[in-house]
């Protein structure tokens, strides 16, 4: 998918003439447009692999649901995700005038309670709804501070158009850890705010349970959190409806009141079933249902081969 992402981002001369072209049609013009191009998305030749690997992850993960389901979340996430790109490549533009009538905000004073202990706070949240319009929020009104990963090209122009939005990030991949970890303690001592995405995946990191299974997910949220005393405020987005977006704070967990700084990875396990409780309750909102099977280790390339073979057999006899 991610390839598919840098044709879009490749060529700023188009996304130019997009955002002036879109600013005269109406968004729910917009809208019927978006959910064409994720039909296509789903059901061309070319966009067929990914779409069977988000199926083949969706029924792992989700069990529970009914095929019904899973093929109505499959649906959803993919507009989603048309509708995600069409607000960070072109809607961005215009953000700073939308505001108040694209977000609407749930438990924001857990929040600014939190900083009022002035140890700062970190916003802990998965890679749900616009997660870059969310950090964008935070930023208009906290000394806010993110951990981005650049090493996708396809997705580097996305990161440098929010920084240059005033959206401040540090690069995972090319800060040494050390320095990374003494940047994030510094900021949080200033009161400020550190917004991280929780499910980011590497094979590095070190393993975890996550939706009952082996993988491998980040303990630096925990780590700062009891070393320095610092409150965590459970956040996710989610689009309402459209273009609307809500933004749902919980309140602060304190784990340092209850963890040792040895007890970092039963605490990150603690905030990996956060995580998983709002997947499991906005599925189709989830960002990374295209290529889950990495993170949980699970070979899913026999299962889309054999999906494929018979979706052609079908082709075919039909």
């Amino acid at each position: 998918m991610y390839e598919w992402i840098g044709k879009i981002t490749a060529n700023p001369l188009i996304i130019q003439r997009l955002a002036a072209w879109s600013r005269w049609v109406p968004k729910p013009c917009i809208l019927i447009l978006c959910e064409c191009a994720a039909f296509i998305l789903q059901y061309s030749f070319f966009g067929r692999q990914m779409r069977k690997k988000v199926e083949t992850n969706l029924r792992f993960l989700l069990k529970t649901r009914s095929t019904e389901e899973l093929t109505q979340i499959r649906h959803r996430f993919f507009r989603n995700l048309i509708i995600i790109l069409y607000e960070i490549v072109v809607d961005s533009k215009r953000l700073d005038r939308s505001d108040f009538w694209r977000f609407r905000a749930e438990g924001e004073d857990y929040l600014k309670e939190a900083l009022q202990l002035g140890r700062g706070a970190i916003v802990y949240a998965p890679h749900e709804g616009n997660f870059f319009y969310y950090y964008w929020y935070l930023s208009q009104t906290y000394n806010c501070l993110t951990i981005a990963t650049t090493d996708s090209p396809e997705l580097r122009p996305l990161y440098e158009q929010f920084q240059q939005m005033g959206c401040e990030g540090l690069d995972y991949d090319s800060t040494p850890p050390l320095l990374l970890l003494r940047k994030l303690r510094k900021h949080l001592k200033s009161n400020g705010v550190v917004f991280i995405l929780g499910d980011f995946w590497r094979p590095t990191f070190p393993k975890s349970q996550f939706f009952g299974r082996m993988s491998r997910t980040p303990e630096g949220a925990a780590l700062l959190s009891i070393d320095q005393r610092v409150p965590i405020i459970p956040f996710h987005g989610r689009r309402d409806r459209g273009f609307n977006h809500c933004l749902t704070f919980e309140r602060p967990l304190h784990l340092y009141a209850s963890y040792q700084t040895s007890q970092r990875s039963e605490a990150t396990r603690l905030l990996n079933g956060y995580m998983e409780s709002v997947i499991r309750e906005h599925p189709d909102q989830w960002f990374y249902w295209f290529n889950a099977e990495e993170r949980f280790e699970i070979d899913v390339k026999e299962e889309i081969e054999k999906n494929l073979e018979l979706e052609n057999i079908r082709l075919v006899s039909s």
